[in-house]
C-alpha cells in the first residue's frame, strides 16, 4: 500500500499530537503512525504523570497554545483540576490528569483537526535519497505500508527514525554512556495522606516540601517527596533494595489514590527490546517490593492496593539527536534566549542518577525559563526531517529539563507548524524563515520565547 501526505508524525505521544493536530489546522494532509491503540505516549501508555510544568516560578505560563487547549478541555469535563501550585516545590506547577479523559481528549484533538490517525502501527523501515527522506515502512495489521511525505516529523521518543535514516545522535551522560534510569510507575488506592501530613509536620527535614505540611492533606493534589529516613533504615534491614532514597507520591484527584514514582532500572537501553524487556521485568519485580515497604513502613499507606502498572515502563533517556544546534545545560540553568527560539521550559535539570540512588537537581533562579531554538529540532544530515520531545538535539544535563510533558508538548506544537508551513510552501524545514513560523506560532496563541515578550514576530 502507497499513500502520501504533506506531513508524516512518528509518535503518538505528547509531542506528537501537538505536532499533528499543528500541522493539520494549518492545512497540511496529515498522519500520525502510533504502535498503540492510543494516544499518549509515557503520559497513558507509562503512567508519567502529573504533567509538568506549565509556568515558571514565579507564576508566568511559558507553555500555552494547543497544550494549553489540551488542559482546558480536561477541566470542562472534569478530567483534570488543571494547573495547581506543586506541593513538592520542585517545580512552580503540576496538572494532574486522569489517564482515560486524557486519551480521550487525544484522539478528539485529533480527529477534529483532520488527522489521519494510524494506530497499531509501527514505523520498521525507511529510504533515503539525496539526504531527504522518500518514504518510511510501516508495519500495520494488514501488512507493511509505504508512506510518503514532503515533511516527516520523528516523535517517537527514541529517535527511531531519525537514526534509521542515519542521522547522528548521543546517547547517555558523557563520562560514561549511561541515560537516566527506567522507571515502571504504578497507580494504588487506599492512601490516608492524614497521617503522611502529620508525620511531615513532626519531621520536616525528611521531606523536601513547597507547602505547610498541616495543610497536605486538604490540598487539591497533594503529593510528596520524602521519608529519606524510613528508606535507609528499610535498605539496612533488606527491605528496600531498590536504587531509590525517598518516597514519591502523587494524588491523582480520586480519594486515596495515587501514582507512585519509586522504581528505578539503571543500565538499560531504551532503544532496544532486550532493554526494555529487562526494564519491564525488573520494574515489575521492583512494584512488588515498593508495596511491601509502603504498607509496613510509611504512615497513611498501611492498607494500599495495586490497582495499575503501566501499560509500559516510562523511560526518560534515550537517543539525542545531534542538531544544528545543541541545547546545553547553561542554557537551561542561566534562561537562555535565542532569536529562532520556538518554545519555551521552566522544569529543572532534574538527573535520576544512572548508577546509584540520587537525584542531582541544578537550582535555576526564581522565576527563570529558557528558550528552546529551532535549530535544535532539525538533525544534521538529512533535510526533510523535524523532531521534537526528548529526543531533540540537547546535551544529557539540558534534556533532563527539556523532557518533561509540558515542554514538549510546546515542542511539538512548534515542530509540527513547521512541517505544514515547509510541505505547503515547497521548501525544506531547514529553509523555512523563522519570523513566518514564530507569527504562525503567535497566531495560534503559542509562546514561543522570550523575545515576544519585546514586541518580536507576531
Amino acid at each position: 500500500m502507497r499513500e502520501r501526505y504533506d506531513v508524516l508524525v512518528c509518535g503518538g505521544g505528547p509531542a506528537g499530537i501537538m505536532a499533528a493536530v499543528a500541522a493539520a489546522r494549518r492545512g497540511a494532509r496529515v498522519a500520525l503512525v502510533e504502535r498503540y491503540g492510543f494516544l499518549g505516549g509515557m503520559s497513558t501508555a507509562a503512567l508519567t504523570l502529573p504533567l509538568m510544568t506549565f509556568h515558571a516560578s514565579r507564576g508566568e505560563q511559558v507553555v500555552t497554545g494547543l497544550p494549553q487547549e489540551l488542559i482546558d478541555r480536561l477541566v470542562a469535563r472534569g478530567g483534570s483540576p488543571g494547573h495547581v501550585p506543586d506541593p513538592i516545590g520542585f517545580c512552580a506547577t503540576i496538572t494532574p490528569v486522569d489517564p482515560e479523559a486524557l486519551k480521550s481528549a487525544h484522539l478528539e484533538l485529533c480527529l477534529e483537526a483532520g488527522v489521519e490517525l494510524l494506530l497499531h502501527t509501527q514505523v520498521v523501515g525507511a529510504d533515503v535519497a539525496a539526504g531527504r527522506i522518500t518514504h518510511v515502512l510501516a508495519l500495520a495489521k494488514e501488512g507493511l505500508r509505504r508512506l510518503e511525505a514532503a515533511v516527516f516529523v520523528d516523535t517517537t521518543g527514541d529517535a527511531d527514525l531519525a537514526a534509521r535514516v542515519g542521522a547522528p545522535f548521543e546517547y547517555g551522560r558523557p563520562e560514561d554512556g549511561l541515560a537516566q534510569p527506567m522507571t515502571l510507575l504504578f497507580r494504588i488506592a487506599g492512601v490516608d495522606w492524614e497521617p503522611i501530613a502529620r508525620y511531615a509536620a513532626a519531621h520536616p527535614d525528611d521531606f523536601v516540601l513547597g507547602c505547610d505540611p498541616t495543610d497536605l492533606a486538604h490540598l487539591p493534589a497533594p503529593a510528596i517527596a520524602g521519608f529519606f529516613r524510613l528508606v535507609a533504615a528499610a535498605r539496612a534491614r533488606g527491605d528496600f533494595p531498590l536504587e531509590r532514597d525517598r518516597v514519591l507520591l502523587f494524588a491523582t484527584g480520586r480519594p486515596g489514590e495515587a501514582i507512585v514514582n519509586m522504581t528505578r532500572i539503571t543500565r538499560a537501553d531504551g532503544t532496544t527490546s532486550s532493554g526494555l524487556t529487562r526494564g519491564e521485568v525488573e520494574g515489575r519485580r521492583q512494584v512488588a517490593q515498593v508495596m511491601a515497604f509502603l504498607r509496613r513502613y510509611v504512615p497513611g499507606c498501611s492498607r494500599v492496593e495495586l490497582i495499575q502498572t503501566g501499560t509500559q515502563v516510562g523511560v526518560r533517556e534515550s537517543r539525542r539527536v545531534k542538531g544544528q544546534y545543541v541545547l546545553t545545560g547553561r542554557d537551561v540553568v542561566s534562561g537562555a534566549s535565542f532569536p529562532d527560539s520556538v518554545a519555551r521550559g521552566a522544569y529543572p535539570v532534574d538527573i535520576h542518577s544512572p548508577s546509584g540512588v540520587g537525584l542531582e537537581v541544578i537550582p535555576m533562579a526564581p522565576g527563570t525559563s529558557y528558550d528552546i531554538p529551532y535549530r535544535c529540532l532539525l538533525p544534521t544530515g538529512v533535510t526533510n526531517l523535524l523532531v521534537a520531545g526528548r529526543c531533540i538535539s540537547a546535551e544529557h544535563e539540558a534534556l533532563a529539563s527539556a523532557r518533561i510533558t509540558a515542554t514538549a508538548m510546546a515542542v511539538g506544537e512548534a515542530a509540527g507548524t513547521a512541517a505544514a508551513l515547509s510541505a505547503m510552501a515547497g521548501v525544506e524545514p531547514g529553509q523555512l524563515e523563522i519570523s513566518t513560523l514564530q507569527k504562525a506560532l503567535a497566531a495560534a496563541g503559542a509562546s514561543w520565547g522570550k523575545a515576544q515578550e519585546k514586541g518580536g514576530p507576531g
